[in-house]
């Protein structure tokens, strides 16, 4: 299947920036400083031939879905940095909770997709409260901006509770043809779940792409990599922390086993 113009599987590194100014857990590190810090993660992901990167503001928890104006300001800047020093990744915007500002973001810098994890269609409980969908309001930024930029739905968010939760197979068909996802996210909480997950979906939504949203390690990359058509990781090459900066040795492991042909 063809993804972003590639015909291999795609993998991806989140890129998690330090709190950014404005959100609880910042300090006083300054943007210019969070840039650079993002700039030299995003250089090691690069160098381990990783095809690129899904930048997030993790570390601005908690937040509602709605995101603040100085969070979608900084975002844009610290993208917008990255896009320009490394043209060549992929590269995907991830806004804590929010898919409208991701979207207005990705459109600003020329990414290549927006991750809409927290809630494209139907509605979840998460420690934000109830999460509704914001595919409606999505649709409507396309339209009258005439953006491009690719929607990547998470099916079921494995950190969220769906209220009035629908077989996997229908919940990603009604994300293709009545929201009009360009591609889906989705993940269990173990291998076997998401191995689950994606036989399900699969028959309904055959020709749209599925990336593993979350779950991978790199003993279990190898094996995902036969069901799915690209993955982000982000805890386990964190050491178990998204808190945490990348591990390159732990980097350079999970992209030699995501890579490695199948037998």
């Amino acid at each position: 299947m063809n993804c972003f113009g590639r015909t291999e599987k795609v993998v991806l590194s989140m890129i998690q920036p330090e709190p950014l100014p404005g959100s609880y857990r910042h300090s006083d590190m300054r943007i210019d400083a969070i840039v650079d810090r993002a700039l030299r993660e995003t250089e090691m992901v690069a160098r381990n031939h990783f095809d690129g990167i899904i930048v997030q503001n993790m570390n601005d928890m908690p937040v509602k879905q709605q995101s603040s104006p100085e969070a979608i300001a900084y975002m844009t800047r610290i993208a917008y940095e990255i896009r320009k020093r490394f043209p060549e990744l992929v590269m995907g915007i991830l806004m804590n909770w929010d898919g409208v500002a991701g979207l207005c973001v990705a459109d600003a810098v020329g990414a290549d997709f927006v991750r809409v994890e927290h809630l494209f269609t139907g509605a979840s409980v998460t420690s934000a409260g109830i999460l509704e969908a914001q595919c409606v309001d999505i649709a409507g930024v396309r339209k009258r901006t005439g953006s491009k930029v690719p929607v990547y739905a998470d099916v079921y968010e494995v950190h969220g509770i769906p209220l009035g939760r629908k077989p996997v197979g229908d919940a990603a068909w009604e994300c293709v043809h009545e929201a009009f996802a360009d591609g889906l996210f989705m993940s269990g909480k173990s291998v076997e779940e998401s191995i689950r997950m994606i036989k399900e979906a699969r028959p309904r939504v055959k020709d749209t792409p599925i990336f593993l949203g979350g779950g991978a390690t790199g003993d279990n990359i190898h094996e995902l990599m036969r069901y799915f058509d690209g993955v982000s990781v982000a805890t386990w090459i964190k050491n178990g922390d998204m808190k945490n900066p990348i591990d390159p040795e732990r980097a350079k492991r999970f992209i030699a086993e995501a890579k490695r042909d199948n037998d």
